[in-house]
């Protein structure tokens, strides 16, 4: 069993909040209960786990917590349905030609 999770809960705006613990159970209850009311989620209740997936070490859920934070909506959405397909997909640069001259 792993000792820490990263998850992410889609709120009732449709929008996507990540965190992580070392206690998804405990957490749940938290954000569902408005235990921290100056949370993200406490304002857009009810909320909906999406995501979770363990990690072996602290630094191993910190590093996936803010790598995860930074991908766009569609990204964490094909992260949601396990599509790393286009995980991958959405990962590569798109470069525009540019006229010089």
């Amino acid at each position: 069993m792993p000792d820490f999770y990263v998850y992410m809960l889609q709120c009732s705006d449709g929008s996507y909040y990540v965190g992580h613990t070392d206690d998804m159970d405990a957490r749940l209850y938290q954000h569902e209960n408005k235990m921290f009311p100056k949370c993200y989620t406490a304002k857009r209740l009810p909320v909906k786990l999406v995501f979770v997936e363990g990690c072996s070490t602290r630094e191993e859920v910190f590093t996936a917590e803010w790598q995860i934070k930074g991908w766009s909506r569609k990204k964490k959405e094909a992260l949601i349905k396990n599509d790393y397909d286009l995980i991958s997909l959405l990962s590569k640069k798109k470069f525009t030609k540019k006229i010089i001259g």
